[in-house]
């Protein structure tokens, strides 16, 4: 889901601000790309040449936590993929291996970590890189990945001027996603 710049947080006037000259790292420069959303056995085709693209082998127990990942409807702990996975297994699975699959995941963008609720879902575009913005629902807990670099670069900005080096902007925004405030008596 691509969603367009939100002209009320820039003043009036204001041009969309540009990524260069921002400290280039390959999880924030900005560049024209194929934003797919891959789904199903794609995704997880796409995720797997993303973490070998990386130099990274993609063994069984990755590949059976990606795909309890990619199923999941809502965020996760690393303990709720854990109970999912030793399910599907049949058999206990190790949460510290999880865990380390989950970091990997992340590190290689095939994962997006929601901060506030210590919880992960799979990238739908493990191939594309963006700073994170997340729309949760604190009703449902429902999380939507954004993708607008003109306010994720602003933060950048900000930061830079007061003399500080982002690595890893992440923007969440909590209240109610559109079924459920449609749903909320009024």
């Amino acid at each position: 889901m691509r969603i367009a710049a939100m002209p009320m947080l820039l003043p009036p006037g204001t041009a969309t601000p540009s990524l260069a000259g921002m400290a280039p790292t390959s999880a924030t420069i900005a560049r024209p790309h194929d934003h797919a959303h891959h789904h199903g056995a794609a995704l997880a085709e796409a995720a797997q040449a993303a973490l070998e693209a990386r130099g990274e082998q993609w063994t069984a127990l990755r590949a059976s936590v990606f795909d309890v990942l990619r199923r999941l409807e809502r965020p996760a702990s690393a303990y709720d993929v854990t109970e999912q996975l030793s399910t599907v297994q049949g058999r206990r699975v190790a949460a510290n291996s999880v865990y380390r699959i989950l970091d990997l995941f992340v590190a290689s963008n095939l994962a997006q970590r929601i901060e506030s609720a210590n919880a992960y879902i799979a990238n739908p575009h493990p191939g594309c890189r963006h700073d994170c913005m997340f729309l949760v629902c604190d009703r449902c807990g429902q999380a939507t990945h954004v993708d607008d670099d003109a306010v994720t670069g602003r933060v950048r900005e900000a930061a830079q001027r007061a003399g500080f080096l982002p690595e890893r902007p992440v923007i969440e925004v909590h209240g109610q996603c559109a079924e459920c405030s449609a749903a909320t008596p009024v």
